[in-house]
């Protein structure tokens, strides 16, 4: 979909129970992003973004800076996954929603039978960084391998490579974007191994990976910048025998490292008032800069 509805805009293109409610009150749950409070000395502008679990980190400092030099704002920022925000764009609930995939067919129809007409917008780019425990000695794995290791196919580390032990699977849970972004281009569309570990939020799967040896999952990479003292980040090479890419920003850029995406924001039709200056401001220079700090990487 073309990003022609905000002419000052560049053409560019959180989990189950995890709540980021960045406000100096409490956020409205959606719909106008321009009401007034009732008491006159509070926020007068609010503004729900829900969705992505994988860019919450980003969102929050986003919420936080803006807020900042826009005391009369009020931003929330809620997780839950990809397709949580998309349902709550379909259903009216949310002002933005927060995606790490692109939208589906299926939920395309469902919002136009909602009279809501989804536009895309590109904010940052991630990798999907393949994390183990700092004890497993494993640094590099082709994609096969790591399909392999995720659809159950490996369920000993000997099997790619590693020590006699069985692995331990980590996943998102399946209306994580993350999830489904992974599933396509790691697992090829196959399904995950029915002994894999559904997790709850990215912050589940960190902690699991530093507590357990054997284990082996998928998180963004800010997060996995955020955690390099307590897990393993592996190199991905797109063939077994091919040098292995670290996922970093560099890489992302110039695409070689194997498993990188965008990462977007879905709004209704013409965003206006609050949700169209918070747009501008993730997509401008300062904002594109808070994608780089906070360990993304920036679209422009």
């Amino acid at each position: 979909m073309a990003n022609t509805f905000i002419p000052s805009l560049p053409r560019l293109l959180l989990t189950g129970t995890v709540l980021c409610l960045l406000s100096i009150g409490l956020a409205a749950c959606g719909g106008n992003n321009d009401t007034p409070t009732t008491s006159g000395s509070g926020p007068s502008k609010t503004l729900t973004i829900k969705g992505s679990d994988t860019m919450v980190h980003l969102l929050s400092i986003w919420a936080e800076q803006y807020m900042k030099v826009h005391p009369d704002a009020e931003i929330s920022v809620t997780g839950g996954g990809s397709g949580t925000g998309f349902a709550a764009l379909i259903n009216g609930t949310t002002d933005i929603c927060a995606a790490s995939r692109g939208i589906k067919p299926e939920e395309i129809k469902r919002a136009g039978s909602n009279n809501i007409f989804p536009e895309e917008i590109s904010v940052a780019r991630d990798a999907i960084v393949v994390v183990v425990n700092p004890g497993n000695p494993l640094d590099t794995l082709a994609i096969s391998q790591l399909g392999a290791l995720f659809d159950g196919t490996a369920d000993r580390w000997t099997k790619v490579g590693g020590p006699d032990k069985p692995v331990l699977v980590l996943s998102r849970e399946s209306s994580s974007g993350t999830y489904v972004f992974f599933q396509e281009e790691v697992l090829s569309k196959a399904d995950y191994s029915y002994r894999a570990r559904l997790m709850p939020g990215t912050s589940a799967v960190v902690q699991a990976v530093a507590v357990d040896r054997w284990s082996v999952g998928y998180v963004g990479l800010g997060y996995a910048m955020e955690s390099i003292n307590e897990i393993k980040m592996l190199n991905v090479a797109r063939t077994i025998g091919e040098q292995g890419i670290a996922p970093s920003e560099a890489t992302v850029r110039d695409d070689t490292y194997p498993i990188s995406r965008a990462l977007f924001f879905y709004v209704n039709g013409n965003p206006t008032g609050l949700a169209a200056e918070f747009i501008e401001f993730c997509l401008s220079p300062p904002g594109q800069q808070i994608v780089r700090e906070t360990g993304y990487v920036a679209v422009h």
